[in-house]
């Protein structure tokens, strides 16, 4: 198999849409082998904000403690390669490819999804490479994300807030139910704190009628602790992530799995690094790169935001059809002095003018702008900028994909490749 093939199997699974159910996984688990019993502790991380950030951070713990790790992370921003790290390094293309093969020979008819299918790749990558330790990211909710069908041993929600609602449920206990269904009997359970806070007992009772092993909830003042402890990732809401993290690292030593220190998990907070959150790859001007594409999110990086050094902001922004953009849009460019609307090259991307219109309509007081190009609208919010000031990309990690590689270079996957959000019923 080569690359491209890899990639033409996946795209054509990807027309399929996300199919929520558990079955095919654990058949296809099975058939690799029972794939499962490779993997030593498996950490899976869910919650509608914070996963990557925090499978980021304990992951760069358990790496100065001396394991060895595999991530599993979603979506990914140029290439199909990121989704699938080995300590700490993006795993090789024939390691990919290699893992593909085998995935695509136990399903000789075609029956899984797209992201069924790049699970059961990092898996199959993971046991592979022998690590001791694989951190599985949610795609979707979690009740019936694909990752749950691996069984982890430590199971953890980052916190709940409103996404996804037409698939997840129109209010908090409908997601919180949703992110919860990834606890099972036996399990070590990490509850964070970030979110919406009276999600925080809804996952607790859940975890305990699950038959949770241990559950560890974080609370503020465990982030607030952190004020001080240098970390890798930038951001206020950051310290909720790493509260988390080091839960997790706890969960992980009481079910079995590697124990990290004191100055292990110092080392691991202020050396982890996770791609397009609060990223800089520009200086005069700066340019910031960051996925906030719910309003949650966007108002943690609006916080954010305003520790920038910087004269004036320029933002550059667009989203899906599927989301509630006003609420992205607002905490984001409600400082800006120029708001550049784009889109992605993905079908789920809403038109550049309509998000003009809609960035008009929040922030009348700046100059707006349409370019419907990433890369050209990147292009223009740079000469647009004085050396003082700072440009954020924002609102679709699509898009924040498609302007990291105009800014860093890099091969880029030969066709766009993203997860589906529609969800259908075979």
């Amino acid at each position: 198999m080569r690359y491209r093939e890899l990639l033409e199997r996946l795209y054509r699974a990807r027309r399929g849409g996300a199919v929520l159910e558990l079955g095919r996984v654990r058949s296809a688990l099975e058939r690799l082998g029972n794939l499962r019993e490779r993997l030593p502790l498996v950490v899976q991380i869910g919650g509608t904000n914070g996963k990557g950030s925090t499978a980021a951070l304990y992951d760069a713990i358990a790496r100065e403690a001396g394991a060895k790790t595999g991530v599993f992370s979603s979506p990914h921003l140029v290439r199909v390669e990121e989704r699938f790290c080995v300590a700490g390094q993006l795993a090789s293309e024939d390691a990919v490819l290699a893992a593909g093969e085998a995935v695509a020979a136990c399903d000789p008819d075609g029956e899984l999804t797209f992201f069924e299918q790049v699970t059961l790749i990092g898996a199959q990558l993971f046991a592979d490479a022998g690590v001791s330790v694989a951190i599985f990211e949610v795609g979707l909710g979690g009740r019936l994300d694909a990752t749950t069908a691996l069984g982890a041993d430590v199971a953890a929600v980052t916190g709940v807030s409103f996404d996804h609602v037409k698939i997840l449920g129109p209010d908090i206990p409908s997601i919180a139910r949703e992110k919860a269904g990834i606890f099972q009997p036996g399990q070590q359970v990490v509850i964070g704190c970030a979110g919406r806070p009276e999600a925080g007992t809804l996952l607790e009772d859940a975890a305990r009628a699950a038959g949770a092993r241990g559950i560890t909830r974080v609370s503020p003042r465990d982030a607030a602790a952190l004020e001080g402890q240098d970390l890798g990732l930038a951001g206020h809401h950051q310290r909720q992530n790493a509260a988390c993290a080091l839960a997790i690292a706890d969960a992980v030593e009481r079910a079995g799995g590697p124990s990290a220190g004191h100055a292990a998990r110092a080392r691991g907070l202020s050396r982890a690094r996770c791609p397009g959150r609060m990223e800089e790859v520009g200086t005069r001007p700066r340019i910031i790169l960051d996925g906030a594409h719910n309003g949650d999110a966007a108002r943690a990086l609006a916080d954010a935001l305003s520790d920038v050094p910087r004269r004036d902001l320029i933002a550059v922004v667009g989203g899906s059809v599927d989301k509630d953009l006003a609420d992205v849009l607002e905490p984001i460019i409600r400082t800006a002095s120029v708001v550049v609307a784009t889109q992605a090259k993905n079908e789920r991307a809403r038109a550049a003018d309509q998000v003009a219109a809609l960035a008009s309509s929040l922030c009348p007081q700046a100059r707006v702008v349409a370019c419907p190009d990433v890369a050209q609208a990147l292009e223009r919010a740079r000469s647009l900028a004085g050396g003082e000031d700072a440009i954020v990309v924002a609102g679709s990690l699509f898009i924040v994909g498609e302007a990291r590689h105009a800014v860093l270079g890099g091969t880029a996957d030969p066709f766009p490749l993203s997860d589906p959000a529609v969800v259908t019923s075979r």
